[in-house]
């Protein structure tokens, strides 16, 4: 069943700066406090069948989300990695993929911008920037865009 993220509230406040359509594609304030990235880390690793570890497609230090899938969609993995479909990153925002449905509500919504890597042709047009969780509150909204990344992945 998938996760519907048409309820999810608008983010409070102005959006973060983000080096926008440079690559690295990195949030630069409003970042998570130690316990809320710590707490999505957990949710994360409680996923069915998910394993963390050191990503293969961003800067070190970045969590990469990995299920290993034997047919792997397109737009549901960060390429060039055949099992990776998102990362959280030391400061808390996440680069995932979601569903080319809910793109257009996440970014109005004020929760995401599209990774400048998506306008390649080689890369899936439905990679984002979640930005960082700063509370509880937040922190939910992140988890239900993770849980809608994971169903995607897992599908």
């Amino acid at each position: 069943m998938a996760v519907d993220l048409s309820g999810l509230p608008a983010r409070r406040g102005p959006r973060p700066g983000t080096t926008g359509r440079e690559v690295p594609h990195d949030q630069l304030e409003d970042f998570s406090p130690p316990g809320i990235r710590a707490a999505l880390v957990a949710y994360a690793e409680g996923l069915p069948g998910v394993r963390t570890g050191p990503s293969l497609v961003s800067e070190p230090g970045s969590l990469a989300l990995r299920l290993h899938r034997e047919e792997q969609p397109f737009e549901a993995f960060l390429h060039p990695s055949v099992d990776e479909f998102g990362h959280i990153h030391r400061s808390g925002f996440l680069h995932l993929t979601v569903p080319a449905p809910d793109l257009a509500v996440l970014t109005e919504l004020g929760w995401t911008e599209p990774h400048p890597i998506s306008r390649r042709a080689e890369f899936p047009d439905t990679i984002v920037m979640l930005y960082a969780p700063r509370d509880e509150e937040e922190l939910a909204v992140a988890r239900t865009v993770l849980r809608a990344s994971y169903d995607q992945a897992a599908a």
